[in-house]
């Protein structure tokens, strides 16, 4: 027997699980799925909305900036580590109960966030709220892929793109409008609402399948202990790396070194364990190893548009985020539409998904390059033509990379591929923050020092060195930011130089002619 066989044979002599529920596609599944996708978007907008929000959180709650730095660090540590483990989890306790349990507890947390008495309390809550966060969107995937008939597929897909596309654009829009017309406290609260509705679609929608207690006579105890801190050390390290100094700090060190070798140690686990969170063999498929480098890459551009015209806006033009809001309004709501059309596109035999792939990419890097020339006199405006590239650029930079790892995928795969799909994505997100602290803190100081020594002894006109400081510090700004732009661009363009090289064509299963 070869060694790709061998997991099959070792699960194959499991104990026979008890069937799952089995439900003919209708309007109950519709209703579920939509409350899982609305659980995720809340999920996501917590964490975002949070983030841009954190200046008057601070301010009305009394927390430093290296404090503040921590309650969004170990929100992510919890999150992406969630990701991981809950496919899983709701595998063994069944995915409508599982779902329920963990949206309960979201909405739960961020009800009482904004009554922490101390610091430590709040951290606490962050952190609980971080697990059960991350514990939703491994769902949204496991939802499609097992319940939706092969001719839709791609359409549930699509709502898993959704997260990427829509949510992310909409966190700066509600910060705007909690922070600046309704109050800091609806930062945490505006998820209760539609986390109660979805609690209710999903256990409206979603079968109850019977629990599977008897995993965990197989339950792979080691990977827990190696696989929790290894992640959640990372992900602290990139997420604290650049106000520390990177590796300065002795405590960044011992995070990312330490992370990195307990992820090497869990991975050589996963490799030889009969039940495992992560199904490594996988990875010897072409088409999905090349859509999780690809995700990632994805991601990390569509973080830098997200970020770098807003921190331009705030530091040069004084913007708030409600100023900032109708350009990333701009992007998100017409996905709503660009979505669907990309998944019909995708859905048509004759459409090589692959070709829709590369024009995503080429719009992205377009929207990039063209941003990149940005001045110090550019508002809000002057984004306009460059982002309105994105909206059809995002949804066909990520739809195409879901249906090319998922397609032949069989639904007892599903909560693996959930598995690598998610942890890949959370991963991604913190790196894209890391590398855009990072090359933006190297930039902003070598063209501050650049403009320096171009000035030289020259005299002041006016006098003003004060002023003539400020203006030094805007155009290492501007031209920080134009660089950042460069920088996604060029990871966008080597995204689209994989594509002939690496994934093979696939067809949608019973597509449309």
């Amino acid at each position: 027997m070869s060694s790709l066989s061998a997991p099959s044979a070792a699960i194959a002599a499991a104990p026979a699980p008890a069937a799952p529920a089995q439900t003919a596609f209708g309007l109950q599944v519709v209703v579920g799925l939509f409350g899982v996708l609305l659980a995720v978007l809340c999920a996501g907008l917590n964490e975002s909305v949070t983030k841009i929000s954190l200046a008057d959180i601070r301010g009305a709650m009394g927390i430093g900036a290296d404090e503040g730095a921590w309650l969004l660090a170990v929100y992510s540590a919890a999150s992406v580590s969630a990701m991981a483990f809950a496919p899983w989890l709701a595998t063994t306790f069944s995915l409508r109960r599982f779902t329920m349990s963990a949206i309960g507890l979201f909405a739960v947390l961020g009800l009482l966030q904004p009554f922490a008495p101390n610091l430590h309390s709040l951290m606490l809550l962050r952190v609980l709220q971080g697990f059960a966060s991350g514990a939703l969107p491994p769902m949204l995937m496991s939802v499609a892929l097992r319940f939706l008939p092969p001719g839709i597929k791609v359409y549930g897909l699509a709502c898993y793109a959704l997260t990427a596309t829509f949510g992310p654009n909409l966190g700066t829009p509600l910060a705007g409008l909690w922070t600046e017309y309704v109050g800091w406290q609806w930062a945490f609260w505006q998820i209760i609402l539609p986390s109660a509705l979805a609690m209710f679609c999903v256990g409206w929608g979603l079968p109850q399948d019977p629990l599977r207690l008897e995993r965990f006579k197989q339950f792979d105890w080691r990977g827990v202990l190696l696989g929790l801190p290894a992640i959640s050390c990372i992900v602290l390290g990139l997420s604290l790396g650049d106000r520390w100094g990177w590796f300065d700090s002795p405590l960044i060190c011992w995070l990312l070194g330490g992370g990195l070798l307990l992820l090497v140690l869990f991975m050589y686990n996963e490799w030889s364990e009969p039940l495992p969170f992560f199904q490594l063999r996988m990875l010897s498929r072409r088409n999905l190893s090349f859509a999780l480098v690809t995700l990632a890459g994805v991601l990390i551009v569509l973080s830098g548009v997200g970020s770098i015209p807003s921190a331009y806006l705030a530091q040069i033009q004084g913007y708030r985020p409600a100023q900032t809001s109708p350009l990333m309004m701009l992007v998100a709501m017409p996905q709503l539409i660009a979505l669907p059309l990309t998944a019909a596109l995708c859905n048509i035999r004759a459409v090589d998904c692959r070709w829709v792939l590369g024009i995503g990419l080429a719009m992205l890097a377009a929207s990039c390059v063209g941003s990149s020339l940005l001045t110090s006199e550019w508002i809000r405006g002057d984004f306009y033509p460059f982002y309105l590239l994105q909206v059809f650029g995002q949804p066909m930079a990520v739809l195409p990379l879901l249906m090319l790892s998922t397609n032949g995928m069989t639904p007892q795969e599903g909560p693996f591929a959930s598995s690598w799909f998610n942890t890949v994505k959370g991963l991604a997100a913190v790196i894209a923050g890391g590398l855009l602290d990072a090359l933006g803190t190297l930039r902003r100081h070598f063209h501050s020092n650049h403009l320096v020594d171009s000035l030289g002894n020259a005299p002041l006109v006016d006098g003003n060195a004060a002023g003539l400081a400020r203006r030094i510090h805007d155009q290492a700004l501007v031209l920080t930011s134009a660089d950042l732009y460069l920088v996604m661009a060029c990871i966008a363009v080597a995204l689209i130089c994989l594509i002939p090289f690496v994934p093979t064509r696939v067809y949608p299963p019973r597509a449309v002619a």
